[in-house]
């Protein structure tokens, strides 16, 4: 069953009113889903809006602990003022969605792709502000996964590999596809190559079209150091799709 702030709520409530957490701080029994040897997941409250009239679904793996920290100080405010819980979940995500230099990344890498120009917006940056009733931010598993306390990269083990990590595809990631009004138009596209191994799985299963699929986009984790190697190998055939795309829908 899928976790949700109200479950954590006393909880979140427990820590301290701050900006930034340290792992000590949420790295805690009192948050963790699931263990499997070193592999842990643990809560994070970003992933319950939903917006089902989006147009683009860009899909991570899993929250890292920048997020998950960002997305849990904004839930503790927000309880804080008793906002009501819906409005809260919308906050975390605006707050959470791939903050920090992936964020920053994300949008140089798609601006260069000439994804506003096709969506008819200024920038991609007016997808994580004014225009952000395009988009919808995912990871195919919803909560932060650790090995070793260290932020899960979705290669070891592979996700669908691992009976754990992939539950969540087909439980989690699935269903929330599903629930949109239109599914079948949307762009996806994935972060990096360990995410599109699982789409173009999803693909073979029946479940998405190759159509939707943006691939060849690079993760955009500043440690990637292939990351603007890939986007300039890729560009210009990333670029011949976006406008196929558009084209169909």
């Amino acid at each position: 069953m899928r976790k949700t702030l109200a479950d954590y709520k006393e909880i979140i409530l427990e820590l301290p009113l701050k900006e930034k957490y340290t792992k000590e701080e949420l790295l805690i029994p009192e948050l963790l889903i699931e263990k499997q040897n070193q592999l842990e997941i643990y809560y994070a409250p970003h992933n319950e809006y939903r917006n089902l009239n989006a147009k683009v679904f860009i899909i991570g793996i899993t929250p890292g602990f920048q997020q998950m920290s960002t997305a849990i100080a904004a839930a503790r405010r927000g309880l804080e003022q008793n906002i009501p819980m819906e409005q809260i979940q919308y906050i975390c995500k605006e707050a959470g969605r791939f903050s920090g230099v992936i964020r920053k990344n994300i949008i140089t890498m798609l601006d260069e792709l000439k994804l506003p120009q096709i969506l008819g917006i200024q920038g991609t940056k007016d997808l994580f502000g004014g225009q952000d009733h395009l988009l919808h931010t995912i990871s195919l598993i919803p909560y932060s996964v650790f090995v070793n306390h260290q932020n899960y990269s979705g290669h070891t083990p592979k996700i669908l590999k691992n009976e754990m990590l992939s539950h969540y595809v087909y439980e989690n990631f699935l269903e929330e596809y599903d629930s949109l009004k239109n599914p079948e138009n949307v762009l996806l596209i994935p972060l990096g190559s360990a995410v599109e191994e699982v789409l173009i799985q999803l693909v073979k299963d029946g479940r998405i079209s190759t159509e939707q699929i943006l691939r060849g986009f690079p993760h955009p984790s500043g440690a990637n150091v292939n990351r603007i190697s890939t986007l300039k190998a890729n560009k210009e055939q990333m670029i011949r799709f976006l406008n196929d795309w558009v084209k169909r829908n």
